[in-house]
């Protein structure tokens, strides 16, 4: 089969690499210039945290997680397994309450397991809650990683590529996020911001997640003593823009979390827009005469893989998926 996949954001390359890893010929086309300007892709945090994101998701995204964190692992050797630590300051224990009763695979920890996980944090918090079986990775070297073993495969990137002209090919993929809206008019756009610091002095060997009834934060340790910083999520389709009180919240978080944070440097500010359906659940949808992977939501690198694999199914072996796939609305009501 040839297949023609459009966007190399996370949710096309694992695709592509899905369907080349089966025997299909596989044409990718992305409309930027570049591999870092493909999108919201390049500004995410990359935390594989299936149980963690029960907290406010439904069982689906945690299933989908957990069968993507064992493709991670096969793909792509930078994945690192070492759990995820979930902590909140005195003031918000409730919330830290609360994230438990809605989460799963996750064990209590005392302010002393939390010391020999973490040194750093040694004597800041009095108890958190430890997700043993998550994980994390580099976003961008995950991406590059992905074009490199597409390349084995004699998949090449068509960059710069007009993607709004349907190809000639009789299978298409579309996986293009936001841009997709004129096919899938119930997609909404979700900002997220981020930034990105560069503090040599400071170790941590897993994301933190640090609860706030108002500003969650999360702090992703990278290579080379950079740390990436996020927690915003902002229904807005305008990725242009990085707001003062946004910055100003996620400093003070990595602050509070860490003094040390105090004198990190900022090395990256960024933004990008993910799509998401009302539900904000994942959807394969046919429509406009593609097959539509899309409605990740703030879920990109933990469900990418997992529908990936349903996408190939659906493809090349006729296969349906009922928790993820569903009628394009438009053709419903013409029905």
């Amino acid at each position: 089969m040839r297949v023609t996949v459009i966007g190399a954001g996370i949710a096309g390359l694992t695709c592509a690499l899905e369907l080349a890893e089966r025997g299909a010929s596989v044409e990718l086309l992305e409309r930027a210039p570049r591999l870092d300007a493909a999108g919201c892709s390049w500004f995410a945090g990359g935390m594989l945290a299936p149980w963690c994101e029960c907290e406010n998701s439904g069982p689906l995204i945690a299933r989908l997680g957990a069968e993507s964190l064992a493709w991670w692992r096969a793909q792509f050797p930078g994945t690192i397994l070492n759990g995820t630590l979930v902590v909140a300051h005195a003031r918000d224990t409730g919330e830290l309450l609360q994230f438990g009763r809605r989460t799963a695979h996750f064990e209590s920890v005392s302010g002393e397991t939390i010391a020999a996980l973490e040194p750093e944090l040694a004597g800041r918090f009095s108890g958190g809650l430890y997700f043993r079986e998550e994980g994390h990775l580099d976003p961008r070297a995950a991406l590059a990683a992905l074009v490199g073993r597409l390349a084995e495969h004699d998949v090449h990137i068509r960059f710069g590529t007009d993607t709004t002209r349907r190809p000639s090919a009789p299978t298409v993929l579309d996986c293009t996020g936001l841009a997709a809206r004129a096919r899938l008019p119930d997609l909404r756009g979700v900002k997220g911001e981020m930034l990105v610091l560069r503090l040599p002095e400071l170790t941590l060997h897993r994301p933190v997640r640090v609860l706030h009834p108002r500003q969650p934060l999360y702090v992703v340790p990278r290579s080379e003593g950079l740390f990436m910083v996020g927690a915003t999520m902002i229904e807005s389709d305008e990725a242009t823009r990085v707001s003062a009180r946004s910055m100003l919240e996620l400093l003070s978080a990595a602050y509070a979390l860490h003094p040390a944070f105090g004198e990190a440097q900022i090395i990256e500010i960024g933004t990008g827009v993910r799509a998401a359906f009302p539900d904000n659940l994942p959807r394969l949808r046919r429509a406009g005469g593609a097959l539509h992977v899309n409605g990740l939501y703030r879920h990109g690198y933990l469900l990418a893989p997992a529908l990936a694999r349903r996408a190939a199914d659906v493809l090349l072996e006729g296969r349906h998926y009922p928790e993820v796939m569903d009628e394009d609305p438009g053709e419903r009501r013409l029905a």
